[in-house]
């Protein structure tokens, strides 16, 4: 992995821009996941760095690691509790109404032999919500701003393509695959940790953005 994908690193934390079309968990079939890169990942440390939570194959940016065990179950309390800051960018195919607002939609998860698995709004299902703004609007489509509450599987592309009626630009679930990928771009993220410095990284607009800012 390029070095210039780590973001920040301590004793304890490790943040990458992760690539969009890498997994965070190994697949099925064998091929290259976040797994191929710990090794390297290691940083002269004696262990692997343990992804903390998870960002879906084709969603870029940040990724937090924890360097130990202790780290690793304190982070993950972190993220239990929502206190972990999440910022992210979406271009939408479509433009949503109003200017922003907070989505409040429970998901659940369906299956079905012919089509696999997907979330779906659900009342009875886990509560998950999204705060979110419109950052920029042109041609037809718009960079939105989304900040998960909650942590649910795919929720900012169900909140996206339900709540707001607009889903993420190359979404292959909840929208139209396209070729450049799926637009949609894990910014920013802060977690607090009592009596140190936040771990707190910004991840680059990637390329297939284009000329979004």
């Amino acid at each position: 992995m390029d070095p210039d994908r780590i973001l920040f690193v301590d004793g304890e934390a490790l943040v990458i821009d992760k690539p969009a079309g890498l997994p965070v968990d190994r697949p099925r079939d064998g091929s290259l996941s976040l797994d191929n890169h710990l090794e390297q990942l290691r940083l002269g440390f004696r262990r692997w760095p343990v992804a903390v939570h998870r960002l879906d194959r084709d969603t870029s940016g940040c990724l937090l690691l924890a360097r130990n065990p202790k780290a690793a179950v304190r982070f993950g309390q972190a993220f239990e509790a929502g206190l972990v800051e999440k910022r992210y960018l979406a271009v939408l195919d479509g433009v949503p109404e109003g200017e922003g607002g907070t989505i409040d939609l429970a998901l659940a998860k369906v299956s079905s032999r012919d089509a696999g698995w997907r979330m779906v709004a659900d009342p009875k299902g886990k509560s998950a919500r999204t705060g979110w703004r419109t950052v920029q609007v042109k041609d037809g489509r718009a960079l939105v701003e989304f900040r998960p509450e909650t942590g649910r599987t795919h929720q900012i592309r169900v909140h996206a393509a339900t709540g707001l009626g607009v889903p993420v630009v190359g979404d292959p679930v909840y929208g139209q695959a396209d070729r450049a990928g799926m637009m949609l771009h894990a910014a920013a993220l802060k977690l607090p940790r009592p009596g140190k410095e936040p771990v707190f990284a910004e991840a680059p607009m990637p390329e297939r953005f284009g000329n979004w800012s």
